[in-house]
């Protein structure tokens, strides 16, 4: 079984670490062309393109020119520790041990609009780079185009791997697009999570990231083998509804908000 989440905007490079074996991106080399394309933007342009402000123009201007190879420890940090947001407060990775690291190493996959997809230790310098951005390209109109079957392709092989044929999508739409499911040698499974409102489950967009880095901690915890485990995911007062679930749709429901 493989687990793909989202990355997230918000970076942490300034907060202790543990030291960790550390892994070099698989697409680096598409990386590279990707960040001398995006150098040849301004940072009024970088501010248009993704729809930021002018200070963080500036920002994701500089980490697009001082990017550089070799990756280091020094000059970067495993991605699953560098990236913040509501998904991975959910995660909480900071709290992991070596073991933890070690499952998730194989089980778990970060979608990037920069580096295609990251495994847990895979050192990552500082971007900005939405999947969903319109950043015509040498190979086309988006990263979309430029990314092609590629991503699909890594996620073949390292289910075959694992000898498996489970992909556990704990992606945002936006990231999940990149993946061909119909090229994907493996069954989707989509946990959603909803909480009770005025008399009526919905997804709550803050409470859904959260719980989709919950459920991948939980499963790094149990060291989930196959999918139907997930079914016994209970944490923060979530559990499976089956009759709000179909087969490949599993949807977790809370009936108090915390």
């Amino acid at each position: 079984m493989l687990i793909v989440i989202s990355p997230a905007k918000t970076l942490d490079y300034e907060s202790e670490i543990p030291t960790l074996d550390t892994t070099q991106p698989d697409f680096l080399k598409e990386s590279a062309a990707l960040i001398k394309e995006l150098r040849d933007l301004s940072p009024q342009q970088i501010s248009s393109l993704m729809k930021i402000s002018d200070k963080l123009g500036v920002l994701n201007y500089d980490r697009f020119q001082s990017w550089k190879r070799p990756f280091t420890d020094k000059n970067a940090r495993p991605a699953l520790l560098a990236f913040k947001g509501d998904v991975y407060t959910g995660l909480a990775a900071e709290t992991m041990g070596k073991r933890d690291f070690s499952y998730a190493q194989k089980h778990l996959r970060m979608l990037s609009g920069l580096y295609g997809l990251l495994r847990p230790l895979d050192l990552m310098q500082p971007y900005r780079l939405e999947m969903g951005t319109k950043f015509e390209n040498s190979r086309g109109k988006n990263l979309y185009e430029f990314w092609g079957k590629q991503i699909t392709e890594a996620l073949n092989s390292q289910l075959q791997a694992l000898k498996s044929r489970e992909l556990v999508n704990l992606a945002s739409n936006e990231y999940f697009k990149a993946v061909k499911p119909k090229a994907l040698d493996a069954e989707v499974i989509t946990p959603h999570f909803k909480d009770l409102k005025n008399g009526q489950y919905k997804m709550i967009s803050f409470f859904a990231k959260k719980a989709r880095g919950m459920m991948s901690r939980w499963a790094i915890e149990q060291r989930v083998k196959k999918a139907e485990e997930l079914k016994d995911f209970d944490m923060a007062g979530y559990s499976y509804n089956s009759e709000m679930s179909s087969e490949r749709d599993w949807v977790f429901t809370r009936d108090e908000l915390p």
